[in-house]
């Protein structure tokens, strides 16, 4: 059963990997057998991400890219092409995030939670689509917000996470049939990341108290093996789902 979870022979890209969770998924898809390509807005922070892919001894090519502007995604994806011979993975990891309550919440705020959590993975999932080949998958990276509340003002990012959710499943009704392109969402809980370290003192104690059965934050690697379970041949009968990696946290 193992070599269903290898990804040797194909290429991935990986937005948002100039840090956190992105980073994890590109190495530990490179550890899987990917060569990968990296794309986030902090173009100065990818050569980090690249070192750790080429450690592994994959390839890897890395692009400034804001996944809010199509030419942005449009330009990663010709990378991927020309670079690494093709795109057969897709993980949408750009995000952002705010905690501003609704009433005070500036048009420009929303936008730009929507514009890159909504809006890039359509650009990144559209252009990706135009080359790859049956077999191949997309993995959106949503979140457990995109079903539930937290206990903080977060209007835009539950909605761009809602909007995700949505967006996977007409995705894969779309293309999983006339193209072979399978297209999933995780819904991640808690994870260290870098809008977990702008959260109040003592919030995430409380959620791992009150909510999270396992009563912890999630480790990286957990998120990583469940992203290629979707992403490989071990998930080949997944399509339209959104999973949750969550610690138990949608139970409670």
């Amino acid at each position: 059963m193992l070599h269903r979870f290898r990804l040797d022979g194909r290429v991935a890209i990986v937005t948002g990997a100039s840090s956190g969770l992105g980073v994890a998924f590109a190495r530990g898809l490179a550890e899987a057998g990917a060569d990968i390509a990296i794309g986030a807005r902090r173009g100065d922070r990818l050569e980090e991400t690249r070192r750790l892919v080429e450690q592994t001894g994959r390839r890897c090519v890395a692009v400034p890219v804001d996944v809010a502007r199509p030419e942005d995604c449009q330009a990663l994806v010709d990378a991927a092409v020309d670079g690494l011979g093709g795109v057969d993975i897709l993980i949408n990891n750009a995000g952002v995030g705010t905690a501003v309550p609704a009433v005070r919440e500036t048009p420009e705020q929303f936008r730009q939670v929507i514009e890159v959590n909504l809006n890039g993975a359509y650009w990144m999932a559209q252009a990706c689509a135009r080359v790859m080949r049956p077999g191949s998958s997309i993995v959106n990276i949503g979140s457990v917000l995109g079903e539930t509340t937290a206990g903080l003002p977060q209007a835009a990012y539950t909605a761009s996470k809602a909007g995700l959710a949505g967006l996977t499943r007409d995705l894969a009704q779309q293309w999983t049939g006339r193209r072979g392109i399978r297209v999933n969402c995780l819904a991640p809980g808690f994870f260290a990341t870098e809008m977990t370290e702008g959260y109040p003192p003592g919030y995430l104690e409380r959620q791992f108290e009150q909510r999270v059965l396992m009563g912890r934050a999630g480790d990286p690697a957990e998120l990583v093996a469940a992203a290629v379970f979707l992403a490989s041949d071990a998930g080949s009968y997944v399509t339209g789902a959104v999973l949750p990696v969550d610690g138990g946290f949608l139970l409670t």
